[in-house]
């Protein structure tokens, strides 16, 4: 019964995942259209990237024990696939400047990864020390992305308006980190569930903004698919511009 139950949430969890993880489509739909990246940054992306490399080593059976993680070998497998071509997107639009950005920072988050990678199989011979290593980090990676919509919420806030803030992404954003949240207090795992303890009051946080500003949203009935469309750009812009100077803050200062 109790394999039962994780198995519905690890499935359900994978779905609503899976729909944060398609969202940036219509953002480089706008790319490819326009044959430009614009204001768009692609640091979310490539933390992205990262965050399901992490995970989805820590699911196989090298760090974790067989194949007990291989929900999140599944998801974050489909996540490597579509970050992965989010950031080449990226690259082949951006400009000569854009594409030494992105080269700068992909190369660097790749070569962590092979080299936690390497530690991990190699330094520690027993699934308990390499999954503190993997998950240690991944959890901090997780941490930095569900910190993100802090930026919007704090737009929402300032503009009585939840313009930035697309309702359908608010609520895929709480189903997932809560199913994560039940599904890793089920395997009794704190790297699984560690980044919803966070993930899943921002998320309740969005929705009751939501509740808050809506009425005070204008809303053009017979433009409303292509309304949605703009405010998932827009969300992008917001999280990669804060992103990009905190990223060139934390260079300076070193």
């Amino acid at each position: 019964m109790a394999e039962t139950i994780r198995l519905v949430v690890a499935v359900f969890g994978n779905a609503a995942s899976m729909s944060l993880y398609a969202a940036p489509v219509v953002t480089f739909k706008r790319v490819i259209r326009k044959k430009s990246t614009e204001e768009f940054s692609c640091i979310p992306y490539i933390i992205g990237l990262l965050n399901c490399l992490l995970y989805t080593w820590y699911g196989l059976p090298v760090v974790s024990c067989k194949w007990e993680n291989f929900p999140i070998v599944t998801v974050n497998g489909v996540g490597i696939v579509l970050e992965l071509s989010y950031v080449l997107i990226y690259f082949w639009f951006a400009s000569r400047k854009g594409k030494v950005k992105v080269a700068m920072t992909a190369i660097p988050v790749v070569l962590l990864f092979c080299i936690i990678a390497a530690v991990s199989a190699f330094a520690f011979h027993d699934t308990r020390h390499r999954k503190l290593l993997v998950g240690s980090i991944g959890l901090v990676v997780s941490v930095t992305l569900y910190g993100s919509p802090l930026v919007v919420m704090k737009k929402v806030i300032q503009t009585k308006s939840v313009e930035f803030m697309p309702l359908t992404l608010s609520v895929c954003a709480f189903l997932s980190s809560t199913l994560w949240l039940i599904y890793g207090i089920l395997i009794r795992d704190i790297f699984v569930a560690g980044p919803s303890i966070l993930g899943t009051p921002l998320a309740i946080l969005q929705l009751v903004l939501h509740c808050r500003y809506r009425k005070r949203s204008v809303v053009e009935e017979p433009g409303k698919g292509d309304q949605e469309k703009g405010n998932l750009e827009k969300v992008d812009m917001e999280i990669g511009k804060v992103e990009t100077n905190v990223t060139n803050h934390m260079t300076e200062n070193s």
